[in-house]
């Protein structure tokens, strides 16, 4: 242990005035067996660090082929490994000179021993989650609807919330939000989703039966929907049907459904198209209003993200393409969408870029950075940067 004395003599090779710095001197040494490979450093927003004071936890996840994402119960943090010239030093019985007091008079000397060193921290980026994958376990195994007399239903590949955490790259927050808009559902305990065919087969029944009802579809009745349904179908699929495809609400203490027209009809409007690789725009069109409940009204705006116009070919044509069977890397991403189309409008590329933005990021900014503009009679087009192999 080093002495007052010791530190002095110090300080006067050093040239420094004692009187220039605080009065405790703090001496530090290495434990026994200290190593780098003891301790991990990472760095800390002050989100975080509130999140870590409250007693909440981060988990890091990640399949042993894929990069490690950090998680708190809201948000997802990319993992990166920084490096520094500097020795970073874990002292934990080491004070800031906030920290210290001035009780004792004059130069003293206070002991703190060095726990672990690094050359290098975690440094935390925040990210969107990796949810793809989600409702690739899901359609594992779809629910087609109650086992018929004398079937038994398949019990493999089918995930709890826990067994999603374990393998899905997001917050708990995040993973039930998708699982929502995938329109998942938890049946005896695992979360399932719908197959699609008994999916448009729940809203059928639901929108046949306001239409046989004569009810607006701003007010459906829970109740009157479970009891004319419930020899067709479980009442539970009815009202996940009606959560799906409707806002909930209350009047005078009887639960009503408001039907979503923009929702109902991209949903009738998927099942059109999913069979045909392309559609004629004008037909389509037609066959669409047609399918729809009698009052709705159907409109292309209905369909961005999920289904592709082409106003360059004679006769004009419509395909299905959802943005969530893109891929989420946004380079590929890019690269996959110049491989179908060369050259985008805007109007059209937004639905499908949109939610790689990150925070405070625009469609705009991401074009800029992975696309090259010019014009083409008078419209702004964009093309890649770079030839894409089709």
């Amino acid at each position: 242990m080093r002495t007052l004395e010791e530190v002095q003599a110090t300080l006067e090779i050093a040239k420094l005035k004692e009187e220039d710095l605080l009065p405790t001197i703090q001496c530090l040494s290495f434990g026994d067996n200290v190593s780098s490979a003891d301790y991990c450093l990472m760095e800390l927003d002050e989100t975080l660090c509130k999140h870590i004071e409250a007693g909440e936890s981060l988990v890091i996840r990640g399949d042993k082929d894929e990069r490690a994402v950090l998680c708190s119960s809201n948000k997802t943090y990319d993992l990166k490994i920084a490096d520094t010239s500097n020795l970073l030093l874990f002292v934990p019985g080491c004070k800031t000179p906030d920290q210290l007091t001035s009780s004792q008079d004059g130069s003293h000397v206070v002991h703190a021993q060095i726990w672990g060193f690094c050359n290098s921290y975690w440094e935390l980026r925040k990210q969107r989650p990796k949810l793809k994958k989600l409702k690739r376990l899901l359609m594992e195994n779809p629910y087609e609807g109650p086992a018929l007399g004398g079937q038994e239903e398949n019990k493999e590949n089918r995930y709890t919330m826990e067994d999603l955490l374990d393998r899905i790259q997001a917050s708990e927050e995040e993973l039930k939000v998708h699982l929502e808009t995938i329109h998942a559902c938890q049946i005896d305990g695992y979360w399932r989703v719908l197959d699609f065919d008994y999916e448009m087969k729940l809203l059928g029944h639901l929108t046949q039966l306001v239409d046989s009802e004569s009810w607006s579809f701003d007010k459906v009745p829970l109740q009157s929907s479970l009891e004319e349904l419930a020899p067709l179908e479980p009442r539970e699929m009815i009202e996940h049907c009606l959560n799906c495809y409707g806002k909930r609400y209350t009047e005078n203490d009887k639960v009503f459904y408001a039907l979503h027209e923009d929702k109902v009809c991209r949903g009738l409007a998927l099942m059109l198209l999913q069979n045909a690789i392309k559609f004629n725009l004008k037909e389509f069109q037609d066959v669409w209003q047609q399918s729809v409940p009698e009052g709705m009204s159907t409109r292309l705006e209905q369909l961005k993200g999920v289904a592709l116009v082409d106003r360059t070919s004679r006769p004009e044509t419509i395909s299905l393409l959802r943005v969530e069977d893109l891929p989420e890397d946004t380079v590929e991403r890019f690269n996959h969408l110049f491989s179908l189309r060369e050259k985008w409008t805007e109007d059209d590329i937004t639905p499908y870029i949109q939610d790689l933005c990150g925070e405070k990021q625009t469609t705009g900014a991401l074009l800029t950075k992975y696309a090259r503009s010019s014009v083409q009679n008078g419209i702004k087009v964009f093309n890649s940067r770079r030839p894409v192999a089709t």
